[in-house]
């Protein structure tokens, strides 16, 4: 077991003492906390953990498939906005008017029973922002991803919404926490399916861009789609394991977009050396500093809601429930800085840009 976190970085003793107990687990092998680790439910998260012989889906958790990817678009930054572009998206949290078979044939995606909820964000840390490129840090690895900075990028951090939940609640039911013997049919059947949800979140993200980018009247380009809550096989010291990611960004699939919260800046990152050492993966966000509960307390005591829809830098909040912007403030996250500060000074991450927020979509009523 080890943690990447520096003594700047503020690490919550529970989510160590959640780490610690999920070591222990029969074929444990390895159990990293990267420098966004927080508590979770059971088990941390912002953590990758690596075994043989079983695995466990409450480690991959409910939202299986849930990542983030980045859209080039054809907006010139100098033209945009923020209250213009926060006028244009309106609701899109409703189930979408178009052919949801088609598009999940498309993509070669299976129907799965939760199409009225393709092409949505979902609640909680998820979200979609429209940002503009504040600073390039190394132009040669920028431009490799066609990525322009004199135009906006579009950042979607969704998942499998129920999907992921039905299959997780199924497992839990049957098997409560325990893991799954790699040799059973149970087992088997899980990772069938898991694979099904990572495909289907795929497909909502893509759908959620483009719903967007519809409102805006803009094109984009996918240039990164990375998944943060998965479990796969792979070879470790020369046997088969299972890495299992909760709130884990891969370090073996390109460049990363690590997000800060709704009014911090966001972080382009090209992964360096990745081994497991750090469990073949990054922080995938800032990770939370508070509760939701924590931060509703807080927070209402010193702001009101319309507080909270601008922010220090300018950007625009669309978050329609009064409990979820507070749970999701700025201020319930970790220093995003830091984070990122933490997986350079360790050797796993290059800085390639630095993406400030203009609009962020939560929620609409």
């Amino acid at each position: 077991m080890r943690v990447i976190a520096s003594p700047a970085n503020w690490i919550e003793g529970s989510a160590v003492q959640q780490l610690e107990k999920t070591a222990e687990l029969d074929g444990m092998r390895l159990a990293v906390g990267l420098p966004d680790l927080h508590p979770g439910k059971g088990s941390p998260i912002g953590a990758a953990f690596i075994t043989v012989d079983h695995f466990y889906p409450a480690l991959v958790g409910n939202d299986i498939g849930c990542g983030i990817a980045l859209w080039q678009t054809d907006l010139a930054t100098k033209s945009l906005k923020p209250a213009a572009l926060a006028d244009k998206l309106k609701n899109i949290d409703g189930p979408w008017a178009g052919d949801t078979a088609r598009w999940l044939n498309e993509r070669d995606v299976e129907p799965t029973g939760f199409e009225t909820s393709l092409g949505t964000i979902g609640g909680g840390n998820h979200f979609a922002e429209l940002q503009v490129v504040e600073r390039v840090e190394n132009e040669a690895a920028f431009a490799q991803l066609n990525l322009d900075a004199k135009q906006a990028v579009l950042c979607v951090h969704s998942g499998s919404r129920g999907l992921g939940e039905a299959i997780l609640r199924e497992h839990i039911d049957q098997f409560s926490g325990r893991g799954l013997p790699s040799e059973n049919a149970a087992a088997s059947d899980y990772l069938t399916r898991h694979a099904k949800a990572k495909l289907w979140a795929r497909a909502n993200r893509e759908l959620i861009a483009a719903r967007i980018l519809d409102r805006l009247k803009a094109d984009g380009e996918r240039v990164i789609d990375l998944c943060h809550n998965s479990v796969e096989l792979i070879d470790y010291d020369g046997q088969p394991a299972f890495l299992h990611r909760k709130g884990a960004a891969p370090s073996t699939e390109g460049p990363v977009v690590i997000p800060g919260s709704r009014g911090t800046f966001s972080y382009l990152v090209q992964p360096v050396d990745p081994t497991a050492a750090s469990g073949f993966s990054l922080a995938h966000g800032a990770g939370r500093k508070w509760s939701r509960s924590d931060s509703r307390a807080r927070l209402e005591k010193r702001y009101r809601a319309n507080d909270l829809i601008r922010t220090s830098l300018g950007s625009h909040v669309i978050c329609e429930d009064k409990d979820l912007l507070f749970e999701e403030a700025p201020q319930a996250y970790k220093n995003i800085d830091i984070v990122i500060s933490d997986l350079v000074d360790a050797g796993l991450a290059e800085v390639l840009a630095v993406l400030r927020p203009l609009v962020t979509y939560k929620v609409r009523r």
